[in-house]
């Protein structure tokens, strides 16, 4: 895992190494991700068609569309909590199949924060941190317990350690879940709109520890709305309609110089 407790201190826009985002050469980067030919129905309606796509390592991915285009299906396909009837999908050079050993290797792998928080209420916020280091990856209990106060630290609330979830914010609540997911140390994280259950005021915080994971060189894959921490954050943006991408390409070909009209319509409608 790349250490994401190693965050130096960058100007906005830029990558981890000081340039900026987009102009990041990782061509010659290891394929994370790869994605053929991916489609998915859910009866007669088909919710992916057709997709493919490479995700590079340390390459910051965010992905846009209206609601119902499949953003959200296909990052969950990757993680296997939906399963995909046509194409092939690589994670990490182990594909997913239906042989659990491959989906188990694939989720041991990647760390997965989602809409809701999915907190364990009964626990206190270091336990839900350290429950499944110490239960999954076999790590002592002191271990797990110092590596969750550090991850607590990392995302800005380590004095909410010895808290239960429901006496936090929704923010707050989020960046445990983030904590959570980097606990297992894994080499890529997906998103799946994770700012879309909070409170206007409270986006930014959870935004933040988004982006400083991004420097620290995590590869990651983000589903979202925040237009602001795609042009700000993202190596590329892929946008979706219907099922298939449309379009993909840097922020500043995305948000400046789109070609496909209904790329420019999206725009012109979120960005007014």
């Amino acid at each position: 895992m790349t250490d994401a407790t190693d965050v130096t201190d960058t100007e906005p826009g830029t990558g981890y190494d000081g340039a900026a985002r987009s102009d990041r050469d990782l061509s010659s980067a290891r394929d994370m991700i790869v994605c053929e030919d991916i489609s998915k129905w859910y009866g007669d309606f088909q919710a992916l068609d057709g997709v493919s796509a490479t995700i590079k390592e340390q390459e910051v991915v965010v992905v846009l569309g209206p609601s119902g285009s499949g953003k959200s299906t296909w990052i969950r396909c990757i993680n296997r909590l939906e399963e995909h009837q046509e194409g092939r999908i690589v994670v990490d050079d182990v594909e997913l199949t239906n042989d659990l050993r491959n989906i188990e290797k694939v989720r041991s792998e990647v760390g997965m924060v989602f809409q809701q928080f999915n907190l364990f209420p009964h626990l206190k916020v270091r336990d839900n941190v350290s429950l499944a280091p110490i239960w999954v990856r076999k790590k002592p209990k002191a271990e797990a317990e110092e590596q969750a106060r550090a991850l607590l630290e990392l995302v800005g609330i380590p004095e909410q350690a010895d808290k239960f979830p429901g006496q936090l914010s929704g923010g707050q609540q989020q960046r445990v879940a983030i904590a959570r997911a980097l606990a297992m140390e894994p080499k890529i994280m997906l998103f799946d709109e994770p700012t879309s259950a909070l409170d206007p005021e409270m986006i930014k915080e959870v935004l933040d520890v988004m982006k400083n994971l991004a420097l620290s060189g995590m590869t990651m894959m983000v589903v979202t709305h925040e237009m602001g921490f795609a042009k700000e954050v993202a190596d590329r943006i892929i946008f979706m309609e219907e099922g298939q991408i449309v379009e993909a390409g840097t922020p500043e070909h995305f948000f400046t110089n789109p070609a496909e009209d209904r790329t420019k319509l999206f725009l012109s409608q979120i960005l007014a």
